[in-house]
């Protein structure tokens, strides 16, 4: 059994995700994957006892957080890097130009980008991040709708769902308890498979906004592998490079 909660230290959120398990006595477990927490606990160990622990192990926690985070490689946004989209390595090509202001086109699998002649290092590599991610977002926004309306008929509650994309740092998506869906722009660095997943994940709390068995049930129902695709988005999280 699984569920998701969060509790504060600080200025901080941790959210963290339980799993109890009959087999599992006394003894219990965090981990970090992706970024993710996770806190095995005994079957009827209470939330506000998981709650405890958790604020117990807090500057544990989000030391190691801080550690996955150093991890991932600084990006330099030169021609030869690659960045993922679709579950694809696209290559960068980066060229000078006679435009304002950086320009991020999708051209055969290769991201072109055109940058100012006169732009220096440093703000040009700020210009092609903020161009790129302007880029995933928009593309988000369309290739999720799409996905939405795929799934609607099963899983949809009333008028469809407003959809915004945002950039949370630890989660793929959101459903708001009035529908609203909120996807992360990194889907779009997933493979297919796994961007369907994340939104039947989100269309799924319409009709369930926890994660009980009720709601695992219903997912399972509509979607094949759902544990495997699970653990796949949770290991995809430790690489992806935005």
């Amino acid at each position: 059994m699984t569920d998701q909660s969060r509790v504060q230290f600080g200025d901080t959120t941790i959210e963290y995700e339980v799993r109890r398990s009959r087999r599992r006595r006394k003894t219990v477990e965090i981990s970090l994957n992706g970024g993710g927490v996770r806190v095995a606990v005994p079957w009827k160990m209470s939330d506000d006892e998981v709650r405890d622990i958790v604020l117990k192990r807090a500057p544990w926690i989000l030391k190691h957080m801080a550690e996955e985070q150093d991890v991932a490689p600084a990006r330099r946004f030169v021609s030869g890097e690659t960045l993922p989209y679709m579950g694809c390595n696209v290559s960068l090509v980066v060229k000078p130009a006679d435009v304002r202001a950086t320009v991020v086109r999708f051209d055969h699998w290769r991201f072109l980008v055109s940058v100012p002649h006169d732009m220096v290092a440093d703000d040009r590599n700020e210009a092609i991040h903020r161009g790129i991610v302007e880029w995933y977002r928009a593309r988000a926004m369309a290739r999720l709708s799409e996905y939405v309306d795929r799934w609607w008929g099963r899983l949809g509650k009333g008028i469809k769902s407003r959809i915004l994309i945002g950039d949370q740092k630890r989660r793929w998506g959101s459903c708001a308890a009035d529908g609203t869906l909120r996807f992360n722009w990194r889907v779009m660095m997933l493979e297919p498979s796994l961007i369907e997943y994340v939104v039947v994940h989100e269309l799924a709390h319409l009709t369930h906004l926890n994660h009980s068995a009720d709601y695992w049930g219903l997912v399972a129902s509509v979607m094949p592998n759902v544990d495997h695709r699970r653990q796949r988005i949770r290991e995809a999280g430790q690489t992806l490079p935005l």
